[in-house]
């Protein structure tokens, strides 16, 4: 081979492992981790526990591993919402009437 041949070769092997990437990324799932969420919203994991438990973001809790630990998993639909709308209101800032 020559070496404008290689270099084709490495640039097509570059690209096919970008594209691969970038595939990995866009594979849409049911339900998403709180590393997930974090990670495409680029937060860090313990704000969006946080949003979580404070009723931010819908979400609902699985059970893992054994015992009674659970964690929070969040919908496609509701990362979604996230992303186009923003967190919900938080419940402790709103005031009642009464």
């Amino acid at each position: 081979m020559t070496p404008a041949t290689d270099d084709v070769l490495a640039r097509l092997q570059k690209i096919e492992t970008l594209l691969a990437a970038l595939v990995e990324q866009r594979a849409v799932k049911e339900w998403y981790s709180t590393a997930e969420v974090a990670s495409i919203l680029r937060r860090a994991e313990f704000t969006v526990r946080e949003w979580c438990r404070l009723g931010r973001v819908r979400a609902e809790k699985k059970q893992c591993g054994r015992g009674p630990a659970s964690e929070w998993i969040v919908s496609h639909q509701e990362l979604t919402r996230v992303r186009n709308e923003g967190l919900l209101p938080d419940p402790r800032m709103i005031r009642s009437t009464n």
